[in-house]
C-alpha cells in the first residue's frame, strides 16, 4: 500500500485507501438530538466565530496510523494577540505540553495541537517553528506550545514517531472554518475508544438570545475506556463489550486517554473557563467514560470573544466578563457539546487494521441504532 501524510483536504481518500467506504452519519444526522439546545449550522467547534481547524493524516504500509490536529482559535497573530484560557486536569496520566504557563497566565499564545504520545515534542518543535516564523515575532525567544495527545500505540507503530514538526505547521496552515471532517482523521487516526474505532469528533450549542445567544464548539480526540452509554442508554452492556467485563460477568482495556477542547465567544475569564472545563469532563462521564488510572484526560477551555483578546503589548488589559450567575446555561451546553462530539468520533470512525495486524473494528452502528430505537 502506498503512504500518504497529506493535509485534510485529501483525508477521505486516504481512508478510501484503508477500505473505508459509506456515507457516515453523526449521532444527530442519524435522527438523535441530543440535549435541549440546537447546535450551530455545521456542529462543530468551528461554528464559533473565527475558529478553525486542520488535519494531516499519515497512513503508510501497514504500520503507521498517525497524525495531527491543530485547533487555531481565530486567525490573527496569537502570539500577539493571546486568548483567555484554562485547562482542567480530569485525569492526570499524560504529557500534555504548556500546561503551567497557561496555568500561570491564564492564556493560550498558539494554536491547540493534538497528536500520539510520542510525537508531542515534535508538536512542540512544529508550533513553536510557525510561530517564530509570523510577522511581528521575530524577536522573540519564548513560545509556549499547547500540544495534547493520546496513545495510538496499538494501530501504529508509535517507536518510529513518523510525526514530524512540518506536518504541525502543514496542520496548521490548512486550518479552515466551516463542516469539519470527523473519525479516522488528524489526531485521531489511530486511536481506540470502548474498544472501537475512535477518532476525532466534534460538536456544538448555540444559546438562545435569551441567555446571551453564545456559541459553544467542542473538539475531542478519542481514546479512552468505560462502559459505553449513548444518549442514557446502556449500549455498551447491551452489546457485550465494556471494561472490567471479565470480573463481573475475556478482558477489555480500561485505560486510555481523550483531550477535549472548548471554545466560546462568551466573555469568560480563565477563572469561569476553568468551570466550563470541569464540565466538560461531565459530558465524557455522560458517554460512560471513567478517567481511569491510565488515561490522561484534559480538557482545554478557551475565550475567543473578541473584546477581551490579550494585546501582549498592553500595560493594562480591561476586559468585559460575564457574570457568574450567568454560567449555568454554558455549564449544561458544554456538557452536551462535549458528549455528543464524543459519540460523533465513534460513528463517524472505521473500522481499521495497523501494527502487526492488529484490527480494531468500527462501532456496530445499525445496532447501536436499534437500541436507540427500542429504549
Amino acid at each position: 500500500m502506498r503512504g500518504f501524510c497529506l493535509t485534510m483536504i485529501v483525508a477521505l481518500a486516504l481512508c478510501g485507501t484503508m477500505g473505508i467506504a459509506g456515507e457516515h452519519k453523526t449521532l444527530r444526522e442519524w435522527g438523535f438530538a441530543t440535549g435541549i439546545f440546537s447546535p450551530g449550522a455545521n456542529n462543530a467547534i468551528t461554528d464559533v466565530p473565527g475558529v478553525s481547524v486542520g488535519h494531516v493524516t499519515c497512513i503508510e504500509g501497514d504500520s503507521i496510523r498517525t497524525g495531527v490536529t491543530a485547533i487555531v482559535p481565530h486567525p490573527g497573530n496569537l502570539f500577539r494577540n493571546k486568548v483567555p484560557a484554562a485547562i482542567y486536569v480530569g485525569n492526570g496520566f499524560g504529557k500534555l505540553a504548556g500546561y503551567t504557563q497557561v496555568r500561570e497566565l491564564g492564556n493560550i499564545e498558539t494554536p491547540v495541537v493534538l497528536t500520539n504520545t510520542l510525537s508531542v515534542a515534535a508538536g512542540i518543535e512544529g508550533v513553536v517553528r510557525y510561530t517564530l516564523k509570523q510577522a511581528g515575532n521575530e524577536r522573540e525567544n519564548s513560545v509556549n506550545a499547547v500540544v495534547g495527545e493520546t496513545n495510538d500505540g496499538r494501530l501504529n507503530s508509535i517507536r518510529l514517531m513518523r510525526v514530524t514538526p512540518q506536518m504541525v505547521i502543514d496542520a496548521i496552515e490548512s486550518a479552515k472554518g466551516g463542516p469539519v471532517e470527523q473519525g479516522c482523521v488528524g489526531a485521531g487516526t489511530g486511536t481506540i475508544c470502548f474498544g472501537y474505532k475512535g477518532g476525532i469528533g466534534t460538536s456544538s450549542r448555540v444559546l438562545p438570545a435569551s441567555l446571551g445567544g453564545y456559541t459553544i464548539g467542542v473538539l475531542a480526540q478519542t481514546n479512552y475506556g468505560g462502559i459505553l452509554e449513548i444518549d442514557g442508554v446502556q449500549v455498551g452492556r447491551a452489546l457485550g463489550r465494556y471494561d472490567f467485563k471479565q470480573h463481573v460477568s475475556n478482558n477489555e482495556n480500561v485505560d486510555g486517554s481523550c483531550m477535549m477542547v472548548v471554545i466560546t465567544d462568551a466573555p469568560l475569564d480563565s477563572r469561569n473557563l476553568e468551570r466550563v472545563a470541569k464540565r466538560a469532563m461531565m459530558g465524557l462521564a455522560k458517554t460512560g467514560g471513567i478517567a481511569s488510572n491510565g488515561s490522561g484526560d484534559y480538557v482545554i477551555a478557551l475565550s475567543v470573544a473578541p473584546e477581551n483578546l490579550i494585546n501582549d503589548k498592553a500595560k493594562l488589559v480591561p476586559a468585559t466578563v460575564l457574570a457568574n450567575s450567568e454560567m449555568s446555561a454554558i455549564f449544561a451546553a458544554t456538557i452536551e457539546a462535549t458528549a455528543e462530539a464524543l459519540w460523533n468520533s465513534l460513528f463517524m470512525a472505521e473500522s481499521m487494521t495497523g501494527r502487526d495486524g492488529n484490527h480494531v473494528d468500527a462501532l456496530p452502528v445499525e445496532q447501536v441504532l436499534e437500541l436507540l430505537r427500542n429504549r
